[in-house]
């Protein structure tokens, strides 16, 4: 009987994680153009930092009671996690006002890929077949869709905004790969609250570099308020609730939808389409990100806790 009265709560509880999981994933996807159209009226060092006092403003509300107990140790390993967070925010949203927001999604998406690699590295042992099929195929992808037909390839041939979204890529791979690092040894509460309290205080310190500027316009008040609260504060005390019940795989599976939903949204809101070329480019990367994750980590089992991606929007 016991098993009997358990049973639908636990299928309740695994149903309404995929729901919020996608939530918050539509939400990243929908976020590129969002910020997209904000940065028409203000810089982007400047947004960075208006997004992130926000975020933690919440968090601090949200998650203020485990903070009492912060030892050192996690401190430290929150601020690490925020420079991370700090370079792909501020990589990511410089190449945005460069580049489409399709595009920029889509090369974002691999530094899913890129996370297996730095794990095989930092642990000295080659990564296995799939993984490495899985970052051809999206490194491929990434070629069609950042360097114009019949151009070899060459810096001067890449859009600079596609240049720093990837290097927004790398910052990100590193940031998965350092939060389930630290988050399997302190709170996510504290890593939370610490990282983003770093990236925004690295990001005003940084705003002088930049040719500031800012119009409180309605576009920019909504973009700040729901990249803040939406796509930071709520998306990481959600997704945290939500692994608990969510099979690695399926995570993994539903991340991998953000892309998908950016070049939706862009192109019912801005009539972006990406091309023969770039759609190619596109289903590789996606593809690449699908392989790596569902059947190279299913070969990986001590891959748990950079399974755990933390939120990029």
């Amino acid at each position: 009987m016991l098993s009997a009265v358990c049973y639908p709560t636990s299928v309740s509880r695994s149903l309404k994680a995929h729901l919020l999981l996608v939530f918050i994933t539509f939400a990243w996807g929908a976020t590129f153009v969002v910020i997209k159209e904000a940065l028409a009226q203000v810089s982007p060092l400047v947004f960075n930092a208006l997004r992130m006092t926000v975020a933690l403003i919440a968090l601090i509300i949200i998650l203020h009671k485990p903070l009492k107990s912060m030892t050192r140790p996690a401190a430290l390993g929150g601020l690490l996690v925020g420079v991370f967070l700090w370079l792909g925010y501020a990589f990511q949203t410089t190449g945005l006002h460069l580049t489409t927001p399709s595009k920029s999604a889509f090369i974002t998406g691999l530094s899913v890929v890129l996370v297996p690699i730095i794990v095989a590295v930092s642990g000295r042992r080659v990564p296995n077949r799939w993984t490495l099929l899985g970052v051809v195929c999206a490194f491929f992808g990434l070629y069609l869709m950042t360097i114009p037909a019949n151009e070899y390839f060459s810096l001067a041939s890449i859009n600079r905004g596609d240049l720093l979204t990837f290097a927004c890529a790398v910052s990100f791979a590193f940031h998965i790969f350092t939060t389930g690092y630290m988050t399997q040894r302190h709170p996510f509460q504290q890593i939370s609250v610490m990282q983003v309290a770093t990236a925004a205080v690295l990001t005003t310190f940084i705003i002088p570099v930049e040719a500031p500027r800012l119009a409180w316009t309605n576009q920019v008040v909504f973009a700040v308020l729901f990249t803040g609260l939406v796509c930071t504060a709520l998306a990481f005390t959600i997704q945290a609730w939500a692994q608990q019940f969510t099979p690695p795989t399926h995570t993994a599976l539903i991340f991998a939808l953000e892309p998908v939903f950016a070049a939706l949204t862009s192109y019912v809101l801005l009539g972006e389409r990406l091309g023969v070329r770039g759609t190619v480019g596109a289903i590789l990367i996606l593809g690449g990100i699908l392989v790596s994750e569902l059947r190279g980590s299913a070969l990986e089992p001590d891959r748990n806790f950079e399974t755990a991606i933390p939120s990029k929007h």
